[in-house]
């Protein structure tokens, strides 16, 4: 149990902050997964839909700080890889 006040404010906190953090690394998972398969079918406008999307998502769990910046970065960059390499 906690003894300060700060440990208290933290234990009610941590719960919210959880969740939050499982909604926005969720929904980025979810799209990535829709963008690969995506590129998998090789329809190269829903490709680039899909991958645009999870672009979005992201960026927004890399600005929460779900995500660190330079992992969402590499996730993104791999994506566009294979949307190039399927577009020539």
């Amino acid at each position: 149990m906690a003894n300060t006040r700060s440990a208290i404010k933290r234990m009610r906190q941590n719960p919210k902050r959880r969740l939050r953090n499982r909604y926005f690394s969720s929904r980025a998972r979810g799209y990535v997964r829709d963008a690969r398969e995506a590129l998998d079918d090789g329809d190269v406008d829903q490709a680039r839909q899909a991958t645009q999307t999870a672009i979005r998502a992201l960026d927004k769990a890399a600005e929460k700080g779900v995500l660190h910046k330079n992992n969402a970065a590499r996730r993104k960059s791999r994506l566009m890889k294979q949307l190039n390499a399927l577009g020539k």
